[in-house]
This record gives C-alpha cells, structure tokens and sequence, in this order.
C-alpha cells in the first residue's frame, strides 16, 4: 500500500523538516510515501487543491482537529485492516493555517485529530508521519512501541 501525503507548503522550521525528513526515512522502509505540496491561500482554494492532488487515492484522510481521536494501536489496526482490503493509496490531508474547508471534511472517507491541541501544520506533519511508523512497529510487533 502507497502513502500520499498532500500539504499546505513545505515546513519552514528546521526542526521540522528535520523530523519529516527522519520519518520519511524510517516509514520508507515499510511503504512508499509519496509527498506532494500545494500553494497557501483561503481555506477553500488550499482544500480544492489537496483534493485535486489526492485525485485517485482510494481512500482520502483529512488531519483535523475536530477528526475523530485514536490511539497508536487503533491506527496501526486500521491500517492493518486497509493492506488487507487491499487499498492501493490513502492520501493523508494536511491544511494551512487556517484549517480545511467544510467541502474536503466532506468529501474524505475519514478525519482524523492527531490531538486535543490545536497543533501547526508543520508540527502535525512530523506528528503524522512519526505516528505511521510508530503504526508499522506496533503491527510488526517491533520494540519501538513499548
């Protein structure tokens, strides 16, 4: 199974793109992550444009924070339980400042809050991206998860 991710630029924060590009490195070894970027703007022109570079995944993820809240073990369950079906790609949807437009909540198959905390989009990549693999530990019953 593919991973998408599609954001609102790129982190400007060097400890961030630090943590994204570690994490990409490690969840790398388990999937294919793909990362693409689209152009900062209203809420509505940054969620046309993440579901236009979500095209054709088979399941669509938008990180929100009014998304439902798992733990690692569930989201490493309910990834378990796509490879199984069989999905092809998940397109993980991560907006601007300003959050996603009503539109893209509702035209994802799920949203998902990475915490209670209002978290900036940078911050919630490095989150997102360490939570995939934390999630591919746990269902390979490796260390990492204690």
């Amino acid at each position: 199974m593919k991973w998408k991710l599609v954001t609102v630029g790129k982190p400007a924060l060097a400890f961030a793109r630090a943590g994204v590009d570690e994490y990409l490195k490690r969840l790398r070894r388990f999937a294919p992550v793909e990362w693409r970027t689209v152009k900062a703007g209203t809420p509505d022109k940054e969620s046309a444009a993440l579901l236009a570079a979500s095209e054709g995944s088979s399941i669509r993820v938008a990180l929100d924070e009014r998304g439902e809240r798992w733990d690692s073990p569930q989201l490493a369950k309910w990834i378990a339980e796509r490879e199984i079906r069989g999905a092809k790609e998940i397109a993980l949807l991560i907006g601007g400042a300003d959050g996603h437009s009503d539109a893209l909540r509702r035209a994802g198959d799920l949203t998902l809050s990475l915490s209670t905390f209002t978290l900036q989009h940078e911050l919630a990549l490095v989150v997102l991206l360490e939570q995939l693999y934390r999630a591919y530990t746990i269902h390979r019953g490796m260390p990492y998860h204690r």
